[in-house]
């Protein structure tokens, strides 16, 4: 068991398996089919996103460096809550961006039957030290533990 510690971007407390990146996440490109053709397990399709391609995040512990693409990162963010096909969480290593953050908190705060934990800053250490399957555990101040 190993344990990282963050700074809560939205608030929540989960458990569920790790998918994860190394590469930049393309909010839009990633959740398109899963907003636009109703796939609710939101696989990702991103095709320059090798660690991710063609992986269902739904309910996953979506573990990435940062997000990238185009200004709709936010909205996509929030219409993926909306719509119940969001990861189980987002868990950065590095600071999340403006827009990303502003997607999850709205999330947090409009919908009412949605929780996705965000927490960002958790280090380099914590993206090297991730491997798809393991088991991730976040609690309300930040602290990711994992099994």
């Amino acid at each position: 068991m190993k344990q990282f510690k963050g700074r809560v971007v939205a608030p929540g407390k989960i458990t569920a398996e790790a998918v994860v990146t190394h590469n930049g996440f393309n909010t839009l490109a990633s959740l398109q089919k899963a907003l636009q053709f109703g796939d609710k397990k939101a696989t990702v399709g991103d095709q320059n996103n090798p660690d991710l391609y063609g992986k269902a995040i739904a309910g996953k512990a979506l573990c990435l460096p940062q997000t990238i693409g185009s200004t709709t990162g936010g909205m996509v963010i929030y219409c993926a809550c909306s719509m119940k096909r969001q990861p189980a969480c987002m868990l950065f290593s590095k600071p999340i961006d403006s827009l990303a953050a502003a997607g999850a908190i709205l999330a947090s705060v409009w919908l009412d039957d949605v929780t996705m934990p965000v927490v960002d800053s958790l280090g380099d250490e914590f993206l090297e030290y991730m491997k798809d399957g393991m088991t991730v555990s976040v609690d309300e101040d930040g602290t990711v533990t994992v099994d």
